[in-house]
């Protein structure tokens, strides 16, 4: 007896363990394989049942189940992060995964409160509260969002201009709730005991949420289809100079580096030149080019006075470019948390920074404020500065700017062209991106470096953010890449052209200058706001139920 009993739970545990991966896989694929979006919208159905069943049966510790998936579906889509720090890859799968359990375990401990399908509405506003906290929180990491397994099926969500990415979050969890409803009600026999009005309002209602948003989105998608063909343009020239990032410093000195980059943009103004077509207003060199930028002493650094003497040959040419700037300052108290100590009164901030100058050596600055956890930020530097010391100062302590700043574009009439400069990591936070828009810019640039991640999903993954970026503000993209891929990105979305991974390349286009706001800019995320307001409401009225029985 006790043998069949046995024999019993392996295979009770092994369904569990069989829907647990089956979530995982799911899940996964839209990240990893173009045009496969739509699987997110039944890939929680494994994992509902999962909880369902272990629930039924009643098990103990379906907390290993549940908080497994989330590693599992972490480890597969964002492994790629070992790549450059197997630290903190592994602390970034981990911690995330503990956090989707956490909401997880929330909802199951509301089902003992809560009846019907209140846990459920629970879970998935929650889940986006969650979603909206971490793009904010002191220590983010929001690259699992649901909303972005659309970023390769971007004919499915250009409504995103009114939601942002986190409208497709709730519409992958309306729908999968939806159809797991509907399966629950067939397996427990409760579906027979509705009339057929009822019947066909479910069925009517589920099929509405999963059908009418992609005919929203085809209707809004068709708005866009000549967005590229505007009144106004912007040339761009984009150097991919292809250096390894892990070499820079060792394999070539910053002289090298500056006179491949001028290299290769030389040969192509000269043949426009040659060609009789005007050269383009604006180039673009990727993220951290180079370290020798101190803020306001710009004639200090050999690679800005390299590139403004090259700009004087071409005076109607704006260069943008990356580098680590820094700012010194003299003090004989610590000014900051994250100042380092350089000696007699002398203390040092660090930046990552985006620079655009011209022939004139007029130079405008931005600092990168959404910063790489630990690699560039150190968290809650009051207290992890002065860990950080004692240990030698192992950690990155990037400062940014308290709010979003634009750099100007000079036309060949003098004109400023307003536009936005993302970098890297930024491109990733929807609602903090929509403020370049408000500030007025007319188009966005993206300066990235991908290459620590090596040959992997990661950078792959991280270009296609930047066409939700798009699609959510109606702004053009030039995205310049160290290694690749860099691109040019239509308002739609649309990757129009786009380099090759690990290449040197030149990739040059128009992007159209826009002055139009989107639901999204103007108004921010909705979506989450209300979320978070019904996740409060319901977190509390649970409490009080606890309180109260």
């Amino acid at each position: 007896m006790q043998t069949e009993k046995t024999v019993e739970m392996k295979k009770e545990n092994m369904i569990l363990w069989v829907l647990v991966l089956l979530f995982a896989v799911i899940m996964s694929v839209p990240f990893l394989v173009p045009h496969t979006g739509i699987l997110a919208l039944f890939g929680l159905i494994p994992l509902l049942s999962m909880e369902r069943i272990a629930t039924m049966l009643e098990k103990k510790r379906v907390w290993i189940y549940h908080y497994s998936a989330f590693v599992i579906w972490n480890a597969i889509t964002t492994f790629w992060v070992c790549n450059a720090t197997v630290g903190g890859g592994l602390f970034a799968i981990f911690a995330n995964s503990l956090q989707m359990s956490a909401v997880f375990g929330l909802f199951r401990w509301s089902k003992r409160k809560f009846k019907g399908a209140l846990p459920y509405i629970f879970l998935a506003v929650t889940w986006i509260a969650w979603e909206r906290f971490y793009f904010d929180a002191e220590i983010s990491w929001p690259w699992l969002v649901l909303g972005n397994s659309f970023a390769r099926t971007l004919w499915a969500v250009q409504w995103y201009e009114i939601t942002g990415a986190l409208g497709g979050s709730l519409w992958v969890w309306a729908c999968n709730l939806g159809i797991f409803g509907l399966m629950t009600s067939l397996s427990d026999g409760s579906w027979w005991n509705f009339n057929i009005k009822a019947k066909a309002a479910v069925v009517t209602g589920c099929m509405a949420i999963l059908i009418v948003p992609f005919i929203v989105s085809a209707l809004i998608g068709r708005k866009y289809k000549d967005a590229m063909a505007a009144p106004e343009s912007l040339e761009t020239l984009i150097i991919q100079p292809n250096i390894d990032p892990y070499n820079k410093f060792q394999a070539l000195t910053q002289q090298q580096q500056n006179a491949i980059f001028l290299d290769m943009a030389a040969k192509e103004l000269e043949e426009r030149r040659n060609d009789t077509i005007a050269a383009p207003l604006l180039i673009l060199a990727p993220e951290t080019f180079t370290s020798d930028i101190i803020v306001g002493q710009y004639d200090r650094s050999l690679t800005w006075r390299r590139f403004t003497s090259f700009l004087k040959e071409y005076p109607d040419v704006n260069l943008l470019f990356g580098a680590s700037s820094y700012d010194y300052i003299q003090s004989p108290l610590r000014p900051s948390h994250t100042a380092r100590k350089m000696g007699n009164g002398l203390w040092l901030e660090s930046h990552n920074s985006a620079l655009m100058t011209d022939w004139s050596g007029r130079t405008e600055i931005f600092h990168k404020s959404k910063l790489v956890v630990a690699v560039e930020h150190t968290p809650y530097p009051a207290l992890f500065c002065r860990i950080d010391d004692l240990l030698g100062g192992v950690m990155g302590r990037c400062t940014g700017q308290d709010e979003i700043s634009l750099l100007n574009v000079k036309d060949t009439e003098g004109q400023n062209i307003p536009i936005g400069c993302a970098v890297c990591y930024e491109s990733v936070y929807g609602e903090y991106y929509t403020d370049y828009i408000r500030k007025g810019a007319r188009a966005m640039t993206i300066i990235t470096n991908d290459a620590w991640w090596g040959d992997t999903p990661g950078y792959r993954q991280h270009l296609s953010y930047a066409s939700l970026r798009a699609i959510e503000t109606r702004r053009a993209i030039a995205r310049c890449a160290n290694t690749g891929i860099s691109a040019i990105i239509s308002p739609s979305g649309e990757i129009v052209s786009e380099t090759q991974w690990w290449t040197p390349a030149v990739l040059e286009g128009r992007i159209p200058l826009r002055d139009d706001m989107t639901f999204f800019v103007v108004h921010g995320d909705i979506t989450g706001r209300i979320c978070t307001f019904l996740s409060i409401l319901l977190l509390l009225a649970l409490i009080v139920r606890f309180r109260s029985f």
